[in-house]
């Protein structure tokens, strides 16, 4: 025979849920004995974990009380059914899982991906999360403005990362992003960029998609603002000494 508390112990609920079950007739309360306790069988135990373990898959108390007092064959069929029930949320719960995570890396839910393997490629050589979502950005306007690009601008940009020199820029790039606009460094690697730009013939213009990206790299930083514009500059120059056909 056990005690109140004893039998709540035994499923796991509080006094209180006890009680309340008693309440709500769910759970017969047995008559006090002599000494003036109540005392509970074995099998109080067995409906109380019954209880207790159909209300937490989310049964409702209602259909609880029903099932307590089911066929057999009628309790294994709704027991069957309820398993069921959980699965299907099981499931929904996983998916949103998956979401959540893709959220996480955002560019696999709109980007194709040969672009997020660049992105990642970018992540592998250390360059910083700043660049990589500047980057990132980049390609998702291009993909809304002018997606005909794409598939060029990917054979392009991956061969780029194959080139010791892109990537060697792509990272000093990356490390100058607190440098003083006037370090002595920008000016070389302003240099630098100017010579890779002549060397694979970009005359500095800058398409549609590519306007916005600038504008957001000049915010992120002013050293990269000096870069950028000096190079614009510098493109500008060369095309105005070009004498016309």
């Amino acid at each position: 025979m056990l005690t109140i508390g004893q039998l709540a112990a035994t499923a796991g609920v509080t006094v209180r849920t006890v009680r309340h079950y008693h309440h709500i007739g769910l759970l017969p309360e047995p008559e006090r004995d002599s000494s003036g306790y109540r005392r509970y069988r074995a099998q109080a135990a067995v409906d109380l974990i019954r209880i207790r373990t159909l209300a937490d898959t989310g049964v409702p108390l209602a259909r609880v009380d029903a099932l307590l007092h089911a066929q057999p064959t009628e309790f294994a069929a709704a027991i069957t059914d309820i398993d069921a029930e959980l699965q299907r949320k099981i499931d929904q719960l996983t998916e949103y899982r998956h979401r959540i995570a893709d959220l996480a890396g955002g560019e696999r839910l709109v980007l194709p991906p040969e672009v997020v393997a660049i992105l990642d490629r970018m992540r592998g050589l250390g360059i910083s999360e700043l660049r990589v979502r500047l980057e990132r950005d980049s390609w998702i306007l291009m993909q809304a403005l002018e997606p005909h690009v794409m598939p060029q601008r990917i054979r392009d940009k991956s061969a780029g990362f194959d080139d010791p020199e892109t990537t060697r820029l792509y990272l000093a790039c990356d490390q100058s992003v607190d440098w003083d606009p006037h370090d002595p460094r920008v000016d070389q690697l302003i240099d630098d960029m100017d010579a890779w730009e002549i060397e694979h013939e970009r005359d500095g213009s800058r398409p549609g998609y590519l306007k916005l990206v600038v504008s957001r790299i000049s915010e992120a930083s002013p050293a990269w603002q000096r870069i950028l514009d000096a190079l614009a500059h510098r493109a500008l120059r060369r095309r105005a000494a070009v004498p016309d056909s």
